[in-house]
């Protein structure tokens, strides 16, 4: 095996041992909103700066990539890709640690039942979670069909957190005693919808990577 193809591939399993583990750091978060685990925000809060060792691992050998072997057509195209991707992955971790220090910092936070299924709030969350595994298996497969279905998980998302103020503001007319439970849940709301921007554009860099298609601004959504 050439050493280009060697580091390629090393770079590949460092970008999908990473993805792996924001899949996790999003799954948790999710879970800790939805059953007020302490422990599970706990744990994402100290895998945080795992992933940020990645990142800078994973930048680090893109840029020795480009330095040294001088990679062109796919291989350039891959390197190029994985950059981006790893830098959407690191900020949706960030979002994730966000969502679980508002409730380490609030340890007697807990979400209405009643506004969580209001808000439609586990369902934000599970297309979140949805949106990063079809990611991860349309990179691992060289996929851009798998990736363009995020596209439209990615819309479901955003109109959840377009219509969350309306419902939550209603919610606190009613009840002006849970005002704070209620703005933290919009700031989670709005770091979920994030997320799904991320996952979007990671599904761009995967059409850009496999079938050499630009789709940023192109109004592919």
């Amino acid at each position: 095996m050439r050493h280009l193809e060697q580091e390629l591939y090393s770079l590949r399993q460092d970008v999908i041992d990473m993805w792996k583990l924001v899949i996790s750091q999003v799954a948790n978060a999710g879970e800790s909103i939805l059953s007020f685990d302490k422990e599970l925000a706990q744990k994402v809060s100290m895998r945080e700066k795992k992933v940020d060792a990645y990142e800078l691992k994973i930048d680090s050998d893109c840029e020795n990539i480009i330095a040294l072997h001088q990679p062109v057509a796919v291989d350039l195209r891959f390197v190029l890709a994985v950059l981006k991707i790893n830098s959407n992955l690191e900020r949706i971790a960030d979002f994730a640690y966000g969502i679980s220090r508002t409730f380490i910092a609030n340890p007697t936070l807990i979400l209405d039942a009643e506004l969580i299924t209001l808000t439609n709030l586990r369902i934000m969350i599970d297309d979140v979670n949805k949106m990063l595994n079809q990611g991860l298996d349309a990179f691992e497969n060289e996929n851009s069909d798998i990736a363009s279905a995020i596209f439209s998980e990615d819309y479901q998302v955003d109109e959840i957190n377009n219509n969350a103020p309306h419902i939550i503001a209603e919610y606190i007319m009613k009840n002006p005693d849970r005002t704070f439970e209620c703005l933290q849940l919009i700031a989670s709301i709005r770091k979920l919808e994030r997320m799904g921007d991320h996952c979007s554009n990671i599904a761009e860099e995967i059409f850009f990577y496999t079938d050499a298609k630009v789709l940023k601004h192109s109004g592919k959504k």
